[in-house]
């Protein structure tokens, strides 16, 4: 038991807790638009519902450090590349045809990005979903967002778990996602490159781990 208590303490030492997750079931489509009317956009819980479950994530510091410096950084890769970019946060994405909602920590318009310019608000019935989402997931969420971004078509998604960044594609045949070495979007960057970065901005300083960032890209894009 003694051994059991103390490599619990272990982990709770590197991998400290990133989010509050609470789950409610059953709870009815209608009931999970309501709730996003009535409480709006300007809240710090994050929802995703499928099948009548609904998932409520409050994001504590350590997940929303790690989403907003790589929010950073993909912003340093567009800048660098020349790519214009649209970035929608944690859009509420809807299905009504299959009573599905998502809310990644961030999601990102590239090659769609003209497709969307100008628009401040994203109606899923005729505008094409975002080309690259976010998820932070540290501690581990119970609900499988994956078919929800399959039915919404989201082409890529990058998961990270406060250690390593994964990277999975859509697969059209299959509806799947499947892990890939490379991001189609960004083909020159190494994978193992983002954690890298990340932990010298703890370090040297947000800052200043971006600015060793944009010489690196100046150097290998």
């Amino acid at each position: 038991m003694a051994v059991n208590l103390e490599t619990r303490k272990q982990e709770s030492v590197t991998k400290p807790k990133a989010e509050h997750l609470i789950l409610l079931n059953p709870v009815s489509w209608n009931t999970f638009n309501q709730l996003l009317e009535e409480l709006g956009e300007k809240r710090g819980q994050r929802f995703a519902y499928d099948c009548g479950i609904l998932e409520i994530m409050s994001p504590l510091g350590v997940h929303e450090n790690n989403n907003r410096f790589i929010d950073d950084l993909i912003r340093a890769i567009t800048d660098e590349l020349g790519l214009n970019l649209k970035k929608f946060g944690s859009l509420t994405l809807r299905i009504d045809r299959t009573k599905q909602g998502v809310e990644p920590d961030s999601c990102y318009y590239i090659a769609n990005e003209p497709q969307v310019r100008g628009k401040q608000h994203i109606d899923l019935t005729v505008d094409p979903p975002p080309d690259l989402v976010l998820e932070i997931d540290i501690t581990s969420g119970s609900l499988n967002k994956f078919p929800i971004y399959s039915n919404l078509g989201i082409p890529e998604i990058w998961c990270y778990d406060g250690d390593r960044l994964a990277v999975f594609v859509l697969q059209p045949e299959s509806g799947q996602y499947e892990p890939v070495d490379q991001s189609p979007t960004f083909p020159f960057l190494s994978l193992e490159q983002v954690p890298l970065v990340i932990e010298r901005s703890l370090a040297i300083g947000e800052t200043a781990a971006l600015k060793e960032f944009r010489q690196w890209l100046k150097a290998n894009r």
